[in-house]
Formats: C-alpha cells, structure tokens, sequence
C-alpha cells in the first residue's frame, strides 16, 4: 500500500482520481482533491500538478467543510 504524507509530489499518487472545484477559474484560483486508497484525501494547486499535496483525514474534510458550510471562515473571504 501506497504510504501518503504532507508534502508528497502530487503526481506520484499512483491510481488519484483528481477533482476540480467548480469554483476554480482562470486567475489562478485552481484547488483539487482526490480520495486516497487508505481513506484519507488530498489537495493539490491543480496549476502545479506536480506540487505537493496535503494530505488529510476523512474527519479532517469534514470539519473543514462543514465549517465552511456554516460560516465559521467568512473572515477570510472579506
């Protein structure tokens, strides 16, 4: 089994099916993320495919989204 850490070149994720956001657009606002075959999911800057990933647990994702769901980030986008 492939071992996945913070860090790890992006395009050495044998078998990662990458998912473009919808949000992503032309100035360079570009994310991706793929589901990893131990459960855990990765994000990559789809303009550096060859960059590094993060690399996050399932309930890691989850937090995230759900916070970004309720609100919990607006600061950020102001």
């Amino acid at each position: 089994m492939q071992q996945f850490e913070n860090g790890i070149p992006a395009d050495s994720i044998t078998g990662a099916h990458w998912i473009k956001s919808g949000r992503s657009n032309q100035s360079g606002n570009c994310v991706e993320l793929a589901q990893l075959t131990d459960g855990s999911v990765a994000v990559r800057n789809s303009r550096h495919p060859q960059g590094p990933a993060l690399v996050y647990t399932r309930a890691e994702i989850i937090a995230f989204v759900t916070g970004a769901k309720d609100g919990d980030f607006d600061a950020f986008t102001n």
